[in-house]
C-alpha cells in the first residue's frame, strides 16, 4: 500500500485521535475528472477543468531502470561463462581482442544510467498543474436537462455540481474534503514510481503533514558505470558520492512533493518527513528514522527556479532539521512540529 491518510485530532497537549480518511470521494469518469496512464501501466485520477486543471506527469521505474542496466551486464557474463565451458566462444573472445572503443550497445547503456541518474536527482523539476478553486467556484451553473445542460467545454450540469460542491468543501478548510482529494487525484503517484510511498495528515486546514518512507536501496544504485576507450565498466561507488546521490534524491522528493501538495490544496504550509532505514548509533542497531524533516511556505517556494537549483542547497532555505555528513550519510533528527 502506497499511499496512507489519517486526521489527527487534538484532545488535549500533547494527545490526538488520528482517523481514517472518509470514504466519500470525487466520482471517476465525468468530463471533470478523468484517468491517466502513466509508462508502467498504472492509472491514476486526475481533474481536468479548462485552464485549470491537474497535469499527470509520467515517470520511469527507477528500481527496475537500474536493476535492468546492472542486471544485464550480469546475465551477459553468466551466458558467457556457460559458452566458454562448451568451447563456443573462440570467435568472440578473438573479436573482443581487436575491439577498438565501446560498442554501441554499451554506449546506449551508459547513455540510459546517466538519463536515470538525472531523473533520480530532479523529480522536482516537474509538478502537478494547479488548481484555481477559486475559478472553478466562479464558473456559472449550466441549465438542468436536455442539450442546454452542456456547457461549451461539455460539462454537464452534474459534473458542474460536483466540481461546484468540491470547491467549497476545499476553500471552506474541509480537512476531510482534502484527504477526498488526496485520495482520488493521488498526486504523489509519480513519485511512488520511484520506490518509495507516503502517508498524509493534517488537523488544521492551512498546512498539511506529509511522511515520505524513503527506501533508499530500493531506489539509489550503490556502483555507477564509466566509458572510456575501452568500453563500459562497472565499479562500486565512493561512500561519499553514494551519500550526496542519495540526498539529493531525498531533497529531490522532498520538493515535489511541495509544489504537488500546493498544486492540488489552498494550504500555505507543507511539512514534510523523511524517513529511512539507517543504522542508529544511539542502539547499534538498523531502524527506520527521520532523518529530515522541512517545513515549506507557499509563498517562499513561488519564484523558484525549479531547473538551475541544486536540491539540497534549496531545502536549506526552509526551517529544516538535517544531520547529513558525506562521509556518514544521514543521521537521526528531530521532527518540526
Amino acid at each position: 500500500m502506497g499511499l496512507h491518510f489519517r486526521k489527527s485530532i487534538k484532545l488535549c497537549k500533547g494527545v490526538k485521535l488520528n482517523l481514517g480518511s472518509k470514504s466519500a470521494s470525487i466520482s471517476v469518469g465525468t468530463k471533470g475528472i478523468h484517468q491517466s496512464f502513466s509508462t508502467t501501466g498504472r492509472t491514476t485520477t486526475s481533474l481536468s477543468i479548462p485552464g485549470t486543471g491537474v497535469g499527470y506527469t509520467k515517470s520511469i521505474n527507477m528500481k527496475k531502470g537500474f536493476a535492468s542496466l546492472f542486471g544485464k551486464k550480469k546475465d551477459e557474463k553468466e551466458k558467457e561463462a556457460a559458452e566458454e565451458k562448451k568451447g563456443a566462444k573462440k570467435e568472440s573472445t578473438s573479436a573482443k581482442k581487436i575491439q577498438t572503443g565501446p560498442t554501441e550497445e554499451e554506449k546506449a547503456r551508459f547513455e540510459e544510467y546517466q538519463k536515470q541518474i538525472a531523473l533520480m536527482r530532479g523529480i522536482h523539476k516537474q509538478a502537478d498543474a494547479p488548481i484555481d478553486w477559486e475559478e472553478i467556484l466562479s464558473q456559472p451553473e449550466p441549465a438542468k436537462g436536455g442539450l442546454s445542460s452542456l456547457r461549451s467545454n461539455g460539462q454537464s450540469h452534474e459534473e458542474w455540481q460536483e466540481l461546484h460542491d468540491m470547491a467549497v468543501r476545499v476553500l471552506g478548510g474541509d480537512i476531510d474534503a482534502y484527504f477526498d482529494l488526496v485520495n482520488e487525484l493521488r498526486p504523489y503517484d509519480d513519485i511512488l514510481e520511484y520506490g518509495s510511498d507516503f502517508e498524509v495528515g493534517t488537523d488544521d486546514p492551512s498546512y498539511l503533514e506529509v511522511e515520505f518512507h524513503v527506501k533508499s536501496a530500493d531506489v539509489v544504485p550503490d556502483r555507477e558505470m564509466i566509458l572510456d576507450e575501452k568500453g563500459l565498466k562497472e565499479k562500486a561507488l565512493t561512500k561519499s558520492a553514494y551519500n550526496e546521490m542519495l540526498q539529493d534524491y531525498v531533497c529531490s522528493c522532498m520538493l515535489r512533493v511541495a509544489r504537488d501538495t500546493f498544486a492540488l490544496l489552498p494550504v500555505r504550509r507543507v511539512v514534510i518527513h523523511a524517513t529511512d532505514t539507517i543504522l542508529n548509533t544511539a542502539t547499534g542497531h538498523e531502524s527506520e528514522e527521520t532523518i529530515v524533516s522541512v517545513s515549506v511556505g507557499r509563498d517562499q517556494l513561488n519564484g523558484v527556479d525549479f531547473d538551475r537549483l541544486d536540491p539540497s542547497d534549496a531545502l536549506s532555505a526552509f526551517p529544516i532539521h538535517m544531520d547529513f555528513k558525506k562521509t556518514r550519510g544521514f543521521a537521526p533528527v528531530e521532527r518540526i512540529g
